[in-house]
């Protein structure tokens, strides 16, 4: 159970409350419930395993001792005595903010008041201590149904009008998508940073949209807004379905944002995609124009590869990368760098550079040079501008080991929606939050990976505990077990 002082301390860091308070229209009398007890409210009931019901968030501040309730404003005294909080009090409170932080009229995007709010109070949520823990993120998008029954075909009339419908994955045995009525949830998890120790996986900013719209382009400000909020950003995790879209999208305003991309390619983007110079574009980097085209169009190691054929693949990204352009500068303030040829930088043999045929033998040679050298074969170096392969140029070279390791990073996203779609916690199918709207569902949504977060940060705190006992004993860490039996174990277990 999370301690009430630990949830009234986010409220009171993301100092959501006041400003909402004063957008709230004034009363003829003042409202015994405050924006800051119904935001606890939201939270207990969630903390609790609750669903996201206003009748919920009613019980939640109504059964705490009798002097937090007066402390709260629970419990007032009236002229005709003390007076506990009634449901239709929450819900007119409730109503208040929900239409204050949504707009006048609704599109399917939040509204910045609604955005801000919901980022603070994710940021509270996350101790100081772990603020600068890691600047990796890794981000996603999930359903979020809405309780409203889709319209009849035809047409468009139904009790949520800002929902849609939307696409989601499911673990069905069959290749196409399935539909749902509702939103698009996107979450931004901090993973650790390439090479460092192991961080709590928090959530950092979170946001929803209509189906209607499109979640990368939802998300990408939410994000790119970090720096300027005190958040630096690193390295962006993300898989294909955000690399996939324009250049404008995502993968350019990230790069501007300060952020290094970590991404997946889709199918359709991966090996030769033009030239620049003479040089060719493959997989978001530069190659030397006799480069092998099999080298060029390789895909990602297959999930269930052996040893064997993780090896002989490394070996295969490893000779690709001797045929890549070496880069020779820094991205400058517009985003140009300058890059070398191979055969310069001393990772290939080539006649038409005399230096470079001096090297060992051990390196790839151009047999057959052209006969037409590019100005990537015969300058010193080339200007590479921001916008070439400004898809899908990334941190590392794809697909070598070096972003396979790196990209493993990204299923702290899939387990951060693992936690909020738990059946046996607050799980967000459809029926957990039976308000319609987006302003509602999102900040339900976000006081439930605030939620997450403390129960994340809990759990963190007693496992360095627990390390930090079995070091005391001279024992190691404890590991986790192995849950899966394969047919090896169980032929050659114990009889």
């Amino acid at each position: 159970m999370i301690p009430l002082a630990a949830l009234e301390d986010v409220i009171d860091a993301s100092g959501t409350a006041p400003p909402i308070e004063a957008m709230l229209p004034a009363g003829v009398r003042p409202r015994q419930l405050a924006v800051r007890t119904l935001l606890l409210g939201m939270l207990l009931a969630a903390a609790d395993g609750r669903p996201a019901h206003l009748t919920r968030v009613h019980q939640a501040l109504t059964a705490l001792p009798e002097d937090q309730q007066r402390r709260l404003g629970v419990l007032a005294d009236w002229k005709d005595g003390p007076h506990l909080l009634t449901y239709r009090q929450a819900e007119y409170t409730f109503g208040l903010v929900a239409s204050a932080l949504g707009k006048d009229e609704p599109d399917g995007l939040p509204s910045p008041a609604l955005q801000a709010a919901c980022d603070d109070l994710l940021e509270a949520s996350v101790p100081g201590e772990f603020k600068g823990a890691s600047t990796s993120l890794a981000v996603d998008w999930t359903d979020l149904p809405s309780f409203s029954r889709p319209p009849p075909r035809g047409t468009s009339d139904c009790a949520d009008p800002e929902a849609s419908w939307g696409h989601r994955k499911d673990n069905l045995l069959r290749t196409q998508d399935e539909l749902f009525f509702g939103y698009y949830f996107s979450a931004a998890i901090m993973a650790r940073e390439e090479g460092g120790p192991p961080v709590p996986e928090l959530a950092r900013r979170a946001t929803a949209s209509s189906c209607r719209h499109d979640p990368v382009r939802v998300l990408a400000p939410v994000l790119t807004a970090m720096p300027g909020q005190g958040t630096p950003l690193g390295d962006a995790l993300a898989d294909s379905g955000y690399s996939h879209r324009d250049a404008a999208a995502w993968a350019i305003p990230l790069r501007a944002a300060g952020a290094q991309l970590v991404v997946d390619l889709h199918p359709r983007d991966r090996g030769p995609k033009g030239t620049h110079e003479g040089a060719i574009i493959a997989n978001g980097s530069l190659y030397c124009p006799q480069a092998p085209r099999t080298l060029l169009q390789l895909g990602p190691l297959a999930p269930g590869a052996t040893r064997e054929q993780a090896a002989d693949w490394e070996r295969t990204t490893a000779e690709a990368a001797r045929y890549k352009l070496g880069r020779l500068t820094s991205d400058d303030a517009d985003g140009y760098h300058r890059a070398q040829c191979p055969a310069v930088t001393g990772k290939a043999r080539c006649p038409l550079r005399p230096a470079s045929m001096t090297l060992d033998r051990d390196r790839p040679e151009i047999l057959t040079p052209p006969d037409d050298p590019q100005p990537c074969c015969t300058r010193q170096a080339i200007t590479v501008p921001a916008g070439v392969a400004a898809k899908t140029r990334q941190k590392h070279d794809y697909p070598s080991a070096a972003w396979r390791r790196s990209y493993a990073r990204r299923t702290a996203a899939e387990r951060g929606f693992a936690t909020a779609k738990d059946p046996a916690g607050n799980d967000i199918t459809r029926g957990w939050c039976r308000l319609m709207g987006l302003a509602p569902l999102m900040l339900f949504t976000t006081t439930l990976l605030a939620v997450r977060n403390q129960r994340i940060i809990a759990a963190w705190d007693a496992r360095q505990e627990d390390n930090a006992r079995r070091a005391a004993q001279g024992l190691p860490p404890k590991t986790r077990k192995r849950r899966r039996k394969t047919l090896t174990m169980l032929a050659t277990g114990p009889p």
